[in-house]
């Protein structure tokens, strides 16, 4: 109907190419910024915001201070210093006073402040040769000349712009103007019930956007914000609240019978106590694998804390009913070192043969399968599976995909926060056994800021481990420079830890030395070492470029104590469990973030010596430092999950864990912590009153566009 308002879908499918002023050359150049469609600008929002009627009067600015100023450019020149270096000098009068500008190496900013165009001007104010002057202040472009548009309103926006794609602020307005016109003609359609827009005092939706765009006073766009970021968080967390309840209802799980006397074997084998954490997930994940439905939870905890003994639990419950199970990994090194704690942790259990089997009693058996295991092997471990003398096999998840098939699977653990969407589900589905989805826990050693948890693994039960185990020790965190004489205290330090009988990494940034990256590279610092501060030990060499067999032969090695120094990229992250290595030296610091800094400290400190780890970093920027200070603070995963989200925003720290959610456009975590939590609680009463949202189409709507693929099936009947 001509006369039905606009909903998101529909705006989704109208060209920017039907707006008046937008060429074929412009609608490429926006198309290379993401802007496509009449929803793409609706939701381009305005980074900030310029108050024409408060501003720092250039005849009042104090030399030294920081400042933004509002201007027009009376005068635009171009010329080369004695050293050659292309300078912009711009003179710019805001009815008070006459301001230099200056910008060196930045020749289109003549073509960007042309004369008469009124721009915000951020900088210090500074003096040279006694006239007041910025150098290379950041710049936004207000207004072009002879534009009576962009010379009015007290509260200009300033959008995200492209210089490369040459799309500035002040042509994206004027197309943000035709489309917020055009879309009043129709309306936009609001598919938030009343009910719930009252009680969260939030503005209409067509409003919202026209005040998002187009405010007079800044209390609009606040009152705008809210309610734009609530839709956003409203979407995901119906998607995630359904997804959940979904699973939760699908009753084509396998109720295990779990005596836990098997289970009960396996935990008084141990070397150790089980923490109270530990006992707590175990008794969560036992509970869920006893119900109908099949189990979806995620098992977090920090690096040391005990997750594989967890998750062998879950495996060995399994087959205490009678069932079998799979353990997949991420790479084929840590599928090995999975395998190999099988090997050590369920050495001496039992469990009943085959029906029909002429013994009563057999080992426990769990198998590797890679893309190393031989054809032979794979034929072995077929026919093992398919009698059901194989319990537990170990691989990566490309064993989803491979032709063994495993009869009698019940029950996956992956680890490291591989995420299942619809194909991963349907291929579980198919190996499960009598068609029934297996049971599955996913592990992370990454843990995950309370709040974006609640997004990123939101269609999840949680299972935490906070507490590390008995025999952990500190490790002493350091953050040194770069000069001869911190390197050299922490070489000795190295040696001296070697001459003790324990062993050390030296983790480098890159494989190859590279002339774009100023980081030291593996392979030259393997040599340089082995030549000169560490001549006369025993150095590995470990890199992801290195054939699956040659690395396993240097960790093989490395655990067996006959090399003293691995030299290795980030390889050695994750699962890497050598308990007599004592020293950790990560090279560039600076150019990794929190999560993977704690993840290889985590190498170290595994056994019963006291342990060190160096950063050696040199970079000068406020987020390295703050994440250097932060390593040194702390060595607790939980705390520092939540600084790096503090430091980097959600963004980044989301990253392909979204899992089809597209990036958040306003909403901000932690900042919006309040709203992720309302919007859960709403997601779940809409979905409590009606779950397949019959009466919410247009929400619904928005919801499978949001997840796409992985929403197929969420909503029908």
């Amino acid at each position: 109907m001509a006369d039905t308002p606009l909903t998101l879908r529909d705006l989704s499918g109208i060209s920017l190419g039907v707006l008046s002023g937008v060429s074929p050359n412009l609608l490429g150049r926006l198309e290379s910024m993401g802007l496509s469609t009449v929803l793409d600008v609706l939701e381009h929002y305005p980074r900030r915001y310029v108050d024409r009627t408060k501003r720092s009067d250039i005849a009042d600015l104090v030399v030294g201070e920081e400042t933004t100023v509002l201007g027009e450019v009376r005068k635009v020149s171009t010329r080369r210093t004695r050293n050659n270096k292309a300078l912009v000098e711009v003179s710019v009068h805001d009815g008070t006073a006459y301001l230099a500008i200056t910008f060196f190496n930045q020749v289109w900013r003549a073509k960007q402040l042309s004369v008469g165009t009124e721009a915000a001007f951020f900088g210090k104010l500074d003096v040279y040769q006694g006239k007041r002057q910025m150098t290379n202040p950041a710049v936004d472009v207000v207004g072009k000349a002879d534009d009576r548009e962009d010379k009015t309103g007290g509260v200009v926006p300033i959008y995200p712009q492209s210089g490369k794609a040459e799309v500035y602020t002040f042509q994206l307005r004027k197309i943000v103007a035709q489309v917020l016109r055009r879309c009043a003609e129709r309306g936009i359609a609001d598919p938030l019930p009343k009910a719930i827009s009252d009680e969260f005092d939030l503005l209409d939706r067509q409003t919202a956007y026209w005040a998002i765009h187009a405010p007079e006073h800044f209390a609009e766009q606040i009152a705008a914000r809210k309610r734009l970021v609530f839709d956003e968080f409203l979407r995901m967390q119906l998607g995630l609240v359904a997804t959940k309840r979904n699973l939760e209802n699908e009753q084509q799980g396998v109720a295990h019978v779990v005596e836990q006397k098997l289970v009960r074997a396996f935990h008084d084998g141990l070397a150790f106590d089980l923490t109270g954490d530990q006992k707590a997930a175990i008794a969560e994940i036992l509970a869920d694998m006893q119900r109908a439905a099949p189990m979806h939870r995620l098992l977090q905890g920090d690096v040391g804390s005990g997750k594989t003994v967890v998750a062998l639990s879950a495996l060995v419950a399994a087959v205490e009913s009678g069932f079998q199970g799979a353990l997949l990994a991420p790479t084929e090194v840590l599928a090995e070192q999975h395998n190999a704690a099988c090997e050590l942790l369920l050495a001496g259990l039992e469990v009943d043969g085959p029906t029909g089997s002429l013994f009563a009693r057999r080992p426990l058996r769990a198998e590797l399968l890679t893309n190393r295991t031989t054809l032979s092997e794979r034929k072995r471990i077929s026919a093992g599976l398919d009698a059901g003398e194989i319990d537990i096999v170990v691989g990566t998840h490309a064993l989803l995909y491979e032709s063994v098939q495993i009869p009698r699977l019940s029950t996956v653990v992956v680890d490291e926060q591989h995420r299942f969407g619809v194909e991963q589900r349907s291929v579980m589905r198919d190996k499960g056994v009598g068609g029934a989805i297996p049971d599955m826990l996913v592990m992370t050693a990454t843990p995950i800021p309370r709040t974006a948890g609640m997004l990123i693994y939101g269609d999840l039960d949680k299972s935490e481990l906070r507490e590390l185990p008995p025999g952990r020790t500190p490790i002493v965190t350091e953050v040194i420079g770069d000069s001869p004489l911190d390197r050299e205290r922490a070489y000795q330090l190295l040696r001296d830890q070697v001459a003790q009988g324990h062993q050390a990494y030296v983790v480098c940034p890159l494989v190859e030395g590279s002339d774009k990256v100023q980081a030291k590279a593996v392979t030259t610092e393997f040599a340089r070492l082995g030549l000169e501060d560490f001549a006369g030990l025993r150095l590995g060499l470990l890199h992801g470029q290195l054939a699956s067999a040659e690395k396993e032969k240097v960790m093989a090695a490395f655990r067996e104590r006959e090399m003293d120094v691995l030299v290795a990229t980030t390889v050695i992250e994750v699962g890497v469990d050598v308990p007599n290595a004592t020293v950790m030296l990560i090279e560039d610091a600076d150019r990794f973030g929190l999560s993977q800094l704690h993840q290889l400290r985590g190498r170290v400190g595994r056994g019963a010596a006291l342990s060190y780890c160096f950063l050696l970093a040199s970079s000068g920027s406020k987020n390295a430092e703050e994440r250097m200070a932060a390593m040194e603070a702390s060595t607790d995963g939980f705390y520092l999950a939540e600084a790096d989200l503090a430091i980097r925003g959600a963004g980044e720290v989301f990253g392909e864990r979204q899992s089809g959610f597209s990036d958040l456009k306003l909403g901000r975590i932690p900042k919006d912590e309040a709203v992720v939590i309302e919007t859960r609680a709403v997601a779940e009463r809409l979905l409590d009153s009606d779950a397949k949202m019959r009466q919410l189409t247009i929400l619904r709507e928005e919801v499978e566009d949001l997840l796409g693929d992985n929403v197929e099936f969420l909503f029908k009947s």
